[in-house]
């Protein structure tokens, strides 16, 4: 009898772990002290306030299939903020999904807080085929400081964290021909539950990877390309992706109208050998738009395409001094009446594998932030 219990427990143990996997936990501490201006137009204030975000992981595991599922607990401390409309601007913004992703601001006397789905998706993938379902990132795109081509999780580029970005609930299917080759398929589905397809072809040639990308929805369609490469034995990097946009906007008056419009970056890269990188990139877009153009249709698929100016330039210069010290720019510069320069230098602390400090600075139109970020993960 002890042994059939003893076979028993063996052979569910088995199982067990055939179907549980490995499973990985994971959390993460970000907190970020800001000093500064409002970035609005119509707002003349300065604040200081306090932002930390807790993040939970779990990653799932079993040979082929994979899964991962991440929260976050977010805080925001300091009235002057929270009670700005800066911070009722910031509230306005929730993933395009059919499904809420987090919950209502809950203030409380001297800031906000919230709970939020960050990522949960699961798949599949193997040496031909990867298909990934659930609230995930779909990446486009080549460029270093703008992805014009990037209609699903477009970054901001000038937030202290540009690349957290809402995720999409899609159904993405990666398809690898041969070696040198693949397809992506997407469908997305977004808020008011209409869906927004998207295909990929892309191959890896001797000189250049190139792609072709297609967007596909009821409000925005987008053909569009992108490159990237080697310059002969130089060492530089050379990149560049565009498309043509045709998407539903809201004008002034609450009519809806179609815009049209091409836009597209030409960038280079180089590593220098005393560990200096610059990377450099120009921004084109056939059309530009007013602020309160850009309030008014702040759901657009495409509301990061809706650019102040026709003409952009921007730089990033980075270097590491040794393993736990590294300093980077970046600068922005527009060619309009206005002349939106953006500069943004910072310099980062690595104390350990699990713990860092960012001190940096964003400044734009005589408006000033400064930051604090620490970054804890165990």
């Amino acid at each position: 009898m002890i042994t059939s219990n003893k076979k028993l427990f063996f052979l569910l143990l088995f199982f067990a772990e055939s179907l549980f996997g490995d499973i990985d936990y994971k959390f993460t501490n970000t907190n970020i002290t800001v000093a500064g201006d409002s970035s609005l137009q119509n707002e003349n204030r300065s604040y200081i306030y306090n932002y930390n975000r807790a993040r939970f992981y779990v990653n799932y595991v079993n040979e082929g299939y994979f899964g991962s599922a991440i929260g976050d607990a977010v805080n925001y401390h300091g009235d002057s903020y929270t009670d700005s409309n800066s911070f009722n601007y910031l509230k306005t913004f929730r993933s395009d999904t059919p499904f809420k992703t987090q919950t209502n601001f809950k203030d409380y006397g001297e800031g906000a807080a919230y709970a939020k789905l960050y990522r949960l998706y699961g798949g599949y993938e193997d040496a031909k085929n990867r298909v990934v379902i659930g609230l995930q990132n779909i990446s486009m795109g080549v460029g270093r400081i703008w992805t014009p081509t990037n209609i699903f999780n477009p970054k901001n580029i000038y937030a202290i964290e540009p690349d957290e970005t809402f995720g999409v609930s899609a159904l993405s299917y990666v398809r690898h021909l041969n070696d040198t080759s693949h397809i992506t398929l997407v469908a997305a589905q977004n808020r008011e539950h209409d869906f927004k397809y998207a295909g990929q072809y892309k191959g890896f040639l001797n000189f250049a990877d190139i792609a072709i990308n297609v967007v596909n929805s009821n409000n925005t369609k987008m053909v569009g390309y992108e490159i990237e490469g080697n310059l002969a034995n130089t060492g530089i990097e050379l990149r560049s992706e565009a498309g043509y946009i045709r998407s539903n906007l809201l004008h002034l008056d609450n009519r809806n109208y179609e815009e049209e419009l091409f836009q597209g970056i030409l960038g280079a890269e180089y590593g220098f050998k005393n560990g200096v990188t610059l990377v450099v990139e120009t921004l084109y877009s056939s059309k530009k738009f007013s602020y309160n153009e850009v309030l008014f249709n702040l759901n657009s698929d495409i509301l990061s395409n809706l650019v102040y100016s026709n003409f952009y330039t921007g730089a990033t210069l980075s270097y590491s001094f040794n393993l736990f010290l590294d300093a980077s720019l970046l600068y922005i510069e527009s060619f309009d009446d206005k002349n939106l320069r953006f500069v943004s230098p910072s310099i980062n602390y690595i104390l350990s594998e699990s713990n860092s400090f960012t001190l940096g600075a964003q400044m734009q139109n005589g408006k000033n932030n400064c930051f604090f970020k620490w970054s804890l993960s165990f």
